[in-house]
């Protein structure tokens, strides 16, 4: 018998694969739902989403929302927005080696290549209403486009990406507050054909 979005979901979220690589007891951080028509694909939970068990719940997931044009109410309904990193569990930090924050986090480490072998085909199988998927980072990258190239020239090529159904967006994290001076014509060009996309999707019933 074919597993059900249920069974895949509840496997999901019971998953300890990783256990013995993690730096915390396995906390898989999913969204989705079959209805869900908007597809954000990221990295991995970071250690802040980790603790409150809710993925892009701070700044960066207020700056999304804002690209997006869409209410907190919207983007945690799974009805409307699947939220599905390539890795689910927090993979752990990456560490200064040298100078006075030797020792300290510097970033987090790659998504466990695992979980995206094991999952991520299963997953987006029980998402047949996806018609849009937002792009974050080189990982998500790698899977779901069919050319690679640095962030800015993937972005630039937005309306090549919007015919295909995706979108690669500069990560929303404030790190990136210098690469958004630098490049307005994406506020200027880019935000407003998305905003309007995705107000289509959000309004669309599902068929």
């Amino acid at each position: 018998m074919a597993e059900t979005f249920n069974d895949i979901k509840q496997a999901i979220l019971t998953c300890h694969s990783c256990a013995d690589t993690l730096p915390y007891p396995p906390k898989p951080i999913i969204q989705i739902h079959p209805d869900a028509k908007l597809l954000i694909a990221g990295q991995a939970p970071g250690k802040k989403t980790h603790d409150i068990g809710r993925p892009f719940d701070d700044l960066s997931g207020d700056r999304l929302r804002d690209w997006l044009g869409i209410t907190k109410d919207e983007f945690y309904d799974e009805h409307q927005v699947a939220i599905v990193p390539m890795g689910f569990c927090f993979p752990g930090n990456t560490f200064h080696k040298n100078g006075p924050s030797a020792g300290k986090p510097s970033g987090d480490l790659p998504p466990r290549p695992e979980c995206a072998i094991k999952w991520r085909e299963a997953v987006l199988s029980q998402l047949p209403n996806i018609e849009l998927t937002i792009v974050l980072g080189a990982y998500a990258q790698a899977y779901h486009l069919d050319q690679s190239g640095n962030v800015t020239e993937l972005v630039m090529q937005w309306a090549y990406w919007l015919e295909q159904g995706k979108l690669v967006l500069p990560h929303p994290s404030p790190r990136n507050n210098r690469w958004l001076k630098q490049n307005p014509w994406f506020e200027a060009e880019v935000l407003p054909e998305l905003k309007a996309r995705v107000k289509a999707l959000i309004s669309k019933p599902v068929s």
